[in-house]
């Protein structure tokens, strides 16, 4: 077999994670060059000039957002004023089950909502979701509403593993996004796919099975750093961000650190951007030598004692101004380190 075989002839052909680390090397060099996947701000012609010592882009031009789980008491208006005064461009509107816009409302209150936000002068570039298949009756009309307002990105919800036979779950679980992204292509609308711990695609490689044959106009990744630095470690999350760079839909923005749980016994637990073991810097000048401007969202998902549940939540509406104080920090230290990267050079 030679060295220089194609990206998705290695990943069709590689266990989900086995060996995957090993040939690592050979897949990036042989890494062909995305098609431009359309729309406002998309990122699949991204390439690896970090590798060629190439210097930044700039300036970044992708909306910087506020994911709108943690306040849910807020109104339309009240979340777009919030983050406006924090100091964000966008608003990643939560359309699911107890987010600010119900699935089964979406016909009404998804265009009433991204009017209110884009009267505050906000964009929505993306919703968050809990879409798995086109067989969700929520799909068609989410998808539909979606690209009639004239939003981008979509961020699908989350496979599970039962542990039994993984290789048959995953290529269920594949059919069933196969069909997902087929339906959002028909409607103009980009699927990113998140990275998160407890789910299929927690190592990246295993979703990327599923993903890389996609048309990469409408399919790719919602890569998060922090998720994929639980998972890999070290340099892990190199290597989940060297291979979703040339299909690199979204961003999630959060942080952690390893506390321990009991004897032997470790687990995350989110903290504030930059105080935690996520190599934010980094990996933000790497983001700069590519050419993704699309939305970087910020997940304040770290409990604020006597504020914020252990998910970020404000534990009232009177405490919401204080959760946004929170993400305001968190934003302006995600801002210096983009003005960092993409100045230099």
């Amino acid at each position: 077999m030679s060295e220089h075989f194609s990206r998705r002839e290695f990943l069709q052909a590689t266990p989900v994670v086995a060996g995957a680390l090993a040939l690592s090397a050979g897949v990036a060099k042989a890494m062909p060059a995305a098609e431009p996947c359309g729309g406002e701000d998309t990122a699949a012609t991204a390439n690896r000039r970090s590798q060629t010592g190439a210097t930044a882009r700039g300036p970044f031009r992708g909306t910087l957002c506020f994911f709108s789980k943690p306040v849910p008491q807020l109104s339309w208006p009240e979340l777009a004023e919030s983050a406006k005064r924090a100091g964000f461009g966008g608003i990643d509107l939560t359309v699911r089950a107890g987010g600010h816009v119900l699935p089964e409302r979406v016909g009404t209150d998804l265009p009433q909502a991204v009017a209110a936000i884009r009267s505050a002068g906000l964009e929505v570039p993306m919703i968050t979701t809990e879409l798995l298949s086109a067989d969700d009756p929520a799909a068609e009309p989410i998808l539909s509403v979606a690209s009639k307002l004239s939003i981008p990105f979509l961020k699908p919800g989350y496979y599970h593993y039962k542990f039994v036979n993984v290789l048959a779950e995953l290529e269920e679980a594949g059919r069933r996004f196969r069909g997902l992204v087929e339906l959002a292509g028909k409607h103009g609308v980009q699927v990113g796919y998140h990275n998160h711990d407890g789910y299929m695609g927690a190592p990246t490689w295993d979703m990327a099975r599923v993903i890389e044959p996609l048309d990469s106009r409408w399919c790719g990744y919602y890569f998060d750093l922090s998720q994929a630095t639980t998972e890999g470690g070290v340099g892990g999350w190199k290597i989940a961000a060297n291979l979703v760079m040339p299909r690199l839909k979204m961003i999630a923005a959060k942080d952690f650190v390893w506390k321990p749980a009991s004897q032997h016994r470790w687990e995350a637990e989110n903290c504030p951007l930059g105080q935690g073991m996520s190599h934010w810097r980094e990996f933000v000048q790497t983001l700069s030598q590519s050419d993704f401007h699309g939305p970087i969202t910020i997940h304040e998902e770290y409990s604020i004692p006597g504020v914020s549940d252990s998910e970020g939540i404000a534990l009232s509406r009177e405490k919401a101004p204080e959760v946004m104080a929170a993400a305001k920090t968190d934003l302006d230290y995600l801002k210096s380190l983009i003005r960092e990267a993409y100045s230099a050079g």
